[in-house]
């Protein structure tokens, strides 16, 4: 009995986060810091991102650059990686300082896409 139970909440478990997963996909969403973040994490994440993807959006004179804070270029920079990888939960990780949101932040002429 124990075994079948255990096979249920498995596949309930699996049929669940794949729900989960699909409402993400469906919903338009966008990953930003957290802002409980450390400025070194923050650091971290936009020279991970960066790496990855085209930050050219947050230099000086570019739409994304104001505010000249290390949470909103790391937020830009974040999204941008979690846009171009297919918007998956675990590319908004980055080492549990970045959230999914579904309310879009963009603001001015920086467009979150």
């Amino acid at each position: 009995m124990a075994k079948a139970f255990t096979s249920l909440f498995l596949v309930l478990l699996s049929l669940s986060s794949v729900n989960f997963n699909c409402a993400i996909k469906m919903q338009k969403t966008w990953c930003v810091a957290k802002p409980s973040s450390d400025q070194a994490t923050l650091l971290e994440n936009i020279n991970y991102a960066c790496a990855q993807v085209d930050c050219k959006i947050l230099q000086k004179g570019c739409p994304c650059f104001s505010p000249d804070n290390l949470i909103n270029h790391a937020s830009v920079a974040m999204n941008l990686y979690y846009q171009s990888r297919g918007r998956n939960p675990w590319n908004c990780f980055f080492t549990n300082s970045a959230l999914i949101v579904t309310t879009d932040p963009s603001y001015g002429s920086c467009i979150y896409g």
